[in-house]
């Protein structure tokens, strides 16, 4: 069931109605009525991956709570082990039994040696990543004895598979999201109403820009050869606000339909194309994913301890994770492999946290430093993107090849100036914003009504005129 259907409107207006009407005065039913329409809003694509679900989900309820009951720290970390194994085993097999097969016959051919191989054409269950990822934070708060494990499974269960987070974030953790779904919720208006106006931002992010970028990345992509340099720069361009639209998109959806049923999940996207360097790109892209890895990953193995070089192993460990979680792709490893690259200098010179605040803030425009800072950085994450984008390496290369021929300062020979306005509005509107949790937060609270809801109109007329297709969102896949 995708954010951006039919279906899903008339899902939640079902759910919503349901929860704040019939069940408004029992948390523990309003929480079975999530837990099922969790389940259905899941099964939608296939029914068979809910029981994947409902047995990780029970996996980590019952290690959590064997953890807790442990009478030995080696007992504790049995169970942890467990839990782990298990899940990263399923993941494994899901999103990565090609891939290894797969690179293990070709070295094997490199060495001159030939081999039958086994593939499977596996269906990779939607959402896997980041429910597994629930899972895991859960278990290892509970080994770190940061939480205490809830005795209520659908509580948990809750947790886990609550709808608007379930197959594309944001990573939730325990210590955040749990203690909500244990209280008591009452209806709040105005946290409705602001939950409506980031679900219509998303709304306009996904099917204006994202799915309209997509068309002509896809065409650019897909037949890179044709096209000079200019007209090539332009479509990573192109895929660089697709894929922004999309998942900053998703993530705004996810948060507003989360507000209307009372809960406040975790910020996701903090306006990263507004980032001074590339530190400040990864505090602000993808957060949930990000502090994941840092307090999961990263703060074990050392973190910023010890010398320059273990520091330096820490960070490619960190880049080079995430970009295989990002799929079973050389392509994803190169990408976190450049942006690790990216972050070498700042991590050395001990420059990453220089810019820890809103960019030009309290002003209107920011100052020339600070408006190159954001341009070359936007520059090197478009460059990124390529690879992130690209099918294989041998593509990204080309594609970066391409860019760089005698032609780049040729005229593109694809130019939407709509796409182009569109782009342009959309990025007004996030700078004007780029103080509140959301673009549309603050903005045109202030005007006449009249105006301000001639603007809201103005971004749903464009949301029909722009819907005529329905787009997954690109972090289905991973």
């Amino acid at each position: 069931m995708l954010f951006n259907s039919a279906e899903f409107a008339v899902f939640l207006i079902v759910v919503f109605f349901l929860y704040w009407f019939p069940l408004k005065n029992s948390t523990r039913k309003q929480n079975f009525l999530l837990l099922v329409s969790s389940y259905v809003f899941y099964g939608w694509w296939d029914y068979r991956f809910v029981f994947l679900l409902a047995f990780s989900t029970f996996l980590d309820y019952y290690t959590g709570l064997r953890i807790e009951q442990a009478a030995s720290q080696r007992a504790r970390k049995a169970w942890l082990v467990l839990s782990v194994g298990i899940n990263l085993g399923f993941l494994g097999f899901f999103k990565y039994y090609n891939f290894f097969i797969e690179s293990f016959a070709s070295l094997l051919g490199q060495a001159g040696l030939q081999a039958n191989i086994w593939t499977l054409n596996i269906i990779l269950p939607v959402g896997i990543s980041f429910y597994t990822f629930h899972g895991l934070s859960y278990v290892f708060d509970i080994y770190n004895k940061r939480v205490r494990p809830t005795t209520n499974f659908v509580d948990y269960a809750v947790f886990v598979s609550f709808f608007p987070l379930l197959v594309a974030g944001p990573i939730e953790r325990a210590t955040h999201l749990l203690p909500q779904v244990q209280s008591p919720r009452k209806f709040d208006y105005a946290k409705s109403i602001d939950g409506l106006r980031q679900i219509l931002w998303g709304l306009f992010k996904k099917i204006v820009i994202a799915d309209t970028c997509a068309e002509y990345a896809n065409t650019i992509f897909n037949n890179y050869g044709d096209y000079n340099g200019s007209t090539l720069f332009l479509g990573a361009v192109f895929f660089a606000f697709q894929i922004y639209g999309d998942f900053s998109g998703y993530s705004d959806i996810a948060l507003g339909t989360a507000r209307l049923l009372g809960f406040d999940l975790l910020k996701n996207f903090n306006y990263p194309y507004f980032s001074r360097d590339i530190a400040e790109f990864w505090r602000r892209w993808h957060i949930s994913l990000s502090s994941w890895f840092r307090d999961y990953l990263y703060f074990p193995l050392g973190g910023s301890k010890g010398g320059v070089w273990k520091r330096i192993r820490n960070t490619f460990i960190i880049f080079l994770v995430s970009g295989f979680w990002h799929g079973a792709n050389f392509t994803f490893i190169a990408w976190g492999f450049l942006n690790a690259l990216y972050f070498l200098p700042l991590l050395v010179l001990d420059k990453n946290r220089n810019n820890l605040d809103i960019v030009a803030q309290g002003r209107i425009l920011p100052s020339i430093r600070e408006a190159a800072g954001m341009l070359v950085t936007f520059v090197l994450v478009v460059f990124a993107w390529i690879f992130f984008r690209s099918p294989t390496i041998h593509d990204a290369f080309s594609y970066v090849t391409g860019i760089f021929s005698r032609d780049l300062l040729q005229m593109p020979q694809v130019f939407p100036k709509m796409v182009v306005l569109l782009i342009a509005f959309f990025m007004l509107i996030e700078w004007m914003g780029r103080e509140r949790h959301f673009a549309l937060a603050g903005i045109g609270l202030r005007w006449k009504r009249p105006i301000r809801w001639g603007f809201y109109y103005l971004l749903v007329l464009l949301i029909i005129s722009y819907s005529g297709k329905e787009q997954q969102f690109i972090y289905f896949q991973f």
